[in-house]
């Protein structure tokens, strides 16, 4: 089944950034040096899954990012428990469901990046999260509802789309010319 999807082409507004992988990826090499793994040679095959792991979301194929999950936990599960440890392999398993729910989202990023396509909308993503915390929080006197924070995304993307124009224009289609769309005087 999976092996299928390597020839699927998704469109930008269908892939899983890159993004979100990367930093639980990040955070599971973070959580490594602190677990009690004696034998060095444990320790660089932890870090190498850890490395393939990312190497095989990165060209898209899930199969063999499930198959070095399936090795990473088991690898973990032969470790001398440490307070870390649980940790860790609760990452592991919620990066394993995560990929299984999102298994036919994920592109080849290698091959997206080859071709000039876009690899990961994680600095739109960083934006909303940016804009969202600093409206929840209960500290600001202005606080966002739940509508009126979707309707700011949505508006959001109809700017980065480049959309927001045409709307305006079926909304209000006597609505002046912009700068660009003026004859130039000669």
């Amino acid at each position: 089944m999976f092996n299928r999807l390597k020839s699927v082409h998704l469109p930008d507004s269908l892939v899983v950034s890159g993004f979100t992988p990367r930093c639980r990826i990040t955070v599971m090499k973070q959580v490594v040096p602190g677990l009690r793994i004696r034998s060095k040679r444990t320790r660089a095959r932890i870090d190498t899954l850890l490395e393939r792991l990312k190497w095989a979301l990165w060209h898209g194929n899930v199969y063999k990012t499930l198959q070095k999950l399936e090795d990473l936990e088991e690898e973990l599960e032969m470790v001398k428990p440490s307070p870390n440890l649980p940790k860790l392999l609760q990452a592991v398993q919620d990066f394993t469901h995560y990929i299984h729910a999102n298994h036919a989202f994920i592109p080849n990023y290698g091959d997206r990046y080859r071709y000039g396509e876009k690899i990961t909308t994680g600095f739109v993503e960083s934006a909303v999260n940016q804009v969202l915390s600093t409206r929840f929080v209960k500290r600001q006197q202005i606080r966002w509802t739940k509508k009126g924070a979707h309707l700011l995304l949505q508006a959001r993307t109809k700017v980065l789309n480049k959309e927001l124009r045409s709307t305006f224009e079926r909304w209000y289609p006597k609505m002046p010319p912009t700068p660009e769309e003026l004859p130039l005087a000669a």
